[in-house]
């Protein structure tokens, strides 16, 4: 009842209404999309990139853009290359001075930021759009080509790149005039749209192989206990006690207010597990090239093999560190506390307060670098007790992150909207701890 009483009550907030309907309706317009195929290929010769596209490395970029990589739409190239211009972007935040001004500068330099975001999205577009075309050669027969030669390969550049670019507008829509992440949400229902289909097939296969129902219903259960474990280290924070003054006369202090600093226990997101696995797909360029006998080459193109996961998690880990450390700046923590006459009862002001926020972040990095490597290869482990890859991407890797992210970061914007209307919020006691920008803040 309470659920029902809530829905009834989001619909009841005019506000809150016309942003649902509006994110509904961009999203329809996205997945519409997947099924308009490039001019000049014959929608009904695709069988062949759906095969390719039906796990591995090619299942994972075809799960991130909904199914149009293996439809050769003409939003085949998804919303990946704006994620990876907006890594890249950050990046260069960390290390030229002029990007990290611009981070410091509020709202314009946001602004000046994105657009840099979109001119090298545009570029990695023009580079990847014709690796695309080169795949569909390699992959598809004569036949399924209505159209050939430079035109076509031109025309199908320009469309694979504004195709992309309008998904990104579509995604800058929902976040300015909708609920949620706008990117965030794209990705996330790209990812979605899968499973129904995936959970009848691995559903057939259990249900007709060995185990039968039984086998069905302990990979469910299973599912549902992993999502429960990301949801508690994404929502997991050590709490750090801080005493602020309320006047300051003189180096005295007078009345004060505790406050707390949330640490988070995972403070890297998704970032670790997709730069292991940028790094882990240089070996597969190799594959074609390695005779037989070149083990470590085979051994590093084995998505389900020991020594590709055992690598990939110690890359998980050591990038963790890594991206926390570029990431919370203990420094800024402690002079921005002390600016504000804020300090942590026990613990000296200055150089006492930046040994201790980097102790507490090296601790709680630990456990949640940990996890991060276990969550990227529950899928290979899935697939190794028999579950099939397509349903076994969900039992980890970026895939749960960003769908467990999503769905807590949207949804404690809608108990934001409750709770200023005075309606009761989405759970019964506390609120909603999601991550804002799940997906688009890497």
């Amino acid at each position: 009842m309470r659920l029902i009483q809530t829905i009834k009550n989001i619909f009841k907030i005019e506000d809150l209404r016309a942003r649902l309907i509006y994110t509904l309706g961009i999203i329809l317009l996205y997945r519409l999309g997947k099924y308009i195929t490039l001019p000049g290929i014959d929608p009904s010769q695709l069988g062949s990139l759906r095969d390719q596209t039906s796990s591995g490395i090619m299942g994972l970029l075809d799960m991130f853009s909904g199914g149009a990589f293996s439809q050769a739409s003409i939003f085949a190239l998804g919303i990946m290359p704006y994620i990876s211009a907006s890594i890249v972007v950050q990046l260069l935040g960390i290390v030229f001075p002029y990007f990290q001004k611009l981070q410091k500068e509020g709202e314009s330099g946001r602004r000046k930021m994105n657009q840099y975001t979109r001119y090298l999205t545009v570029a990695i577009l023009i580079l990847q759009a014709p690796t695309y075309l080169v795949n569909l050669d390699a992959t598809l027969l004569d036949t399924a080509f209505v159209l050939t030669g430079p035109f076509f390969k031109v025309s199908s550049v320009i469309i694979l790149t504004a195709g992309t670019i309008f998904v990104m507008w579509l995604g800058e829509k929902i976040t300015d005039k909708g609920i949620g992440n706008g990117i965030s949400l794209i990705i996330m229902i790209g990812i979605v749209a899968r499973l129904p289909a995936n959970f009848v097939f691995e559903a057939g296969t259990r249900i007709n192989g060995a185990g039968g129902l039984i086998a069905l219903i302990v990979e469910v259960v299973l599912l549902f206990v992993v999502v429960l474990g990301t949801i508690l280290i994404v929502q997991g924070t050590r709490r750090v006690p801080v005493q602020y003054a309320r006047r300051i006369v003189g180096n005295k202090q007078y009345g004060g207010v505790r406050q707390y600093i949330p640490l988070k226990v995972n403070a890297a997101g998704v970032m670790p597990i997709i730069f292991a696995q940028a790094i882990m797909m240089i070996p597969l360029i190799f594959t074609r090239y390695a005779s037989s006998g070149s083990g470590f080459v085979v051994a590093m193109s084995n998505m389900y093999g020991f020594w590709y996961n055992l690598v990939m998690g110690l890359l998980i880990i050591l990038f963790t560190y890594f991206y926390t450390a570029i990431t919370i700046n203990p420094v800024q923590m402690a002079e921005d506390m002390k600016k504000n006459g804020g300090f942590i009862p026990g613990i000296k002001p200055g150089r006492k307060t930046v040994e201790f926020f980097d102790s507490i972040m090296s601790r709680i990095t630990l456990p949640g670098s940990i996890f991060l490597a276990i969550i990227a290869i529950l899928p290979s482990v899935a697939v190794i007790t028999g579950i099939t890859p397509q349903f076994a991407q969900f039992y980890g890797g970026t895939t749960l992150l960003i769908l467990v992210g999503v769905v807590l970061d949207t949804l404690q914007q809608i108990e934001s909207h409750l709770l200023m209307r005075h309606y009761d919020g989405l759970m019964k006691s506390g609120r909603v701890k999601g991550r804002s920008g799940a997906v688009t803040s890497i």
